[in-house]
């Protein structure tokens, strides 16, 4: 009795696992379209077409024995798993101009001189004036680092910007985004499956914030953060680090586990004094700052209802058509306290 349940336990896993692997597989296909459009359907439709017959075949016991039908999807699914794991991201595509530069720098010491900081002029229409420069900066100079948050599909998702102020200086930005090719869109399901190559963008605050406030009409947020100021200057080295990584070797973006929020906490937990924990608001990023709230590494003075009334970017900015990068850089920390060296062992 007791192995007749275990048999029937185990044919029920295959079966699922043929049902969840061939839509993960047809997903895939779907998105990378390795045969162009047609093509790819066709093979969509023939694997689709393959897994019914071995599940009804399996279930039936009508043709191979259930071994030999376990032994020949998997077969064929490993061929697969070749084929998607084999892709490689790539530096050398035709890209969006937003990311067409790859940063990197060199160092002496505590100064650091930026190449490709991205410095756009951003119109009213969406489009763009693009300009790259070449910055210095000097690592003991930090004195702040904020977290910013930009809403576009409700509350739950946000994307995640890390900004540093200097005691001399202007405020450098970084974030870390898809690598668009031209005319490419964004889509959240593509970045499950490859679809992007992952980009590291540092800029000018009026350049990546602007354009979501004020462009975009997204919803932003502006928290300064309480952290040590060795960690600070460590986050920065970490960035520094990433950019040299990409620029060596490209890596593809993921949805869930390398994108704007996972990469930025996995740094700060480099850089931490302390071992974070890890919470279901790292991937529902709109929830963010509530976790850097409980945290303290967001002031605790206010509540987050407050905070966010604080943050809250737009109704600063919307009404300005012309602002220099240092009138924007005031008037998003307009009324926030800014962000202390904070040793607090519960903070970052």
């Amino acid at each position: 009795m007791l192995k007749k349940i275990g048999l029937n336990l185990l044919h029920g896993v295959f079966s699922l696992f043929v049902i969840c692997s061939s839509i993960w597989l047809c997903a895939a296909l779907w998105i990378q379209a390795p045969a162009g459009w047609l093509g790819s359907r066709i093979i969509i439709g023939i694997w689709i077409s393959f897994a019914l017959s071995i599940l009804g075949i399996y279930i039936s016991q009508h043709f191979f024995s259930r071994r030999k039908d376990v032994l020949i999807y998997i077969f064929g699914f490993i061929c697969s798993l070749f084929w998607y794991f084999g892709m490689q991201p790539e530096q050398d595509r035709d890209w969006n101009p937003e990311v067409a530069e790859i940063l990197h720098y060199e160092k002496n010491g505590d100064l650091v001189r930026l190449h490709n900081v991205r410095n756009f002029d951003w119109h009213a229409d969406g489009s763009y004036t693009p300009h790259w420069e070449t910055r210095q900066y000097d690592l003991n100079k930090i004195n702040g680092v904020n977290i910013i948050t930009s809403y576009w599909m409700g509350p739950q998702i946000a994307h995640t910007l890390v900004s540093f102020d200097f005691s001399e200086g202007r405020p450098l930005t970084f974030s870390i985004e898809i690598r668009k090719e031209k005319n490419e869109e964004f889509s959240a399901i593509g970045g499950f499956f490859r679809k992007y190559e992952l980009s590291l963008i540092a800029s000018d605050e009026k350049d990546l914030i602007y354009t979501r406030s004020n462009t975009r009409g997204e919803q932003v947020y502006f928290f300064p953060v309480n952290m040590p100021k060795a960690e600070m200057k460590a986050l920065f080295i970490e960035y520094l680090h990433q950019a040299d990584e990409l620029q060596k070797q490209p890596k593809w973006y993921n949805t869930l586990t390398s994108n704007c929020t996972t990469l930025v906490f996995d740094m700060v937990q480099a850089v931490s004094q302390h071992q974070l924990p890890t919470d279901y608001r790292l991937f529902a990023s709109g929830y963010l700052p509530n976790y850097l709230h409980d945290l303290h590494a967001i002031d605790p003075k206010w509540d987050m209802k407050t905070w966010y009334q604080k943050a809250h970017v737009n109704p600063r900015v919307s009404q300005f058509k012309q602002l220099s990068s240092t009138e924007y850089s005031q008037l998003i920390r307009k009324g926030l306290p800014h962000s202390q060296f904070n040793n607090n062992p519960n903070s970052l």
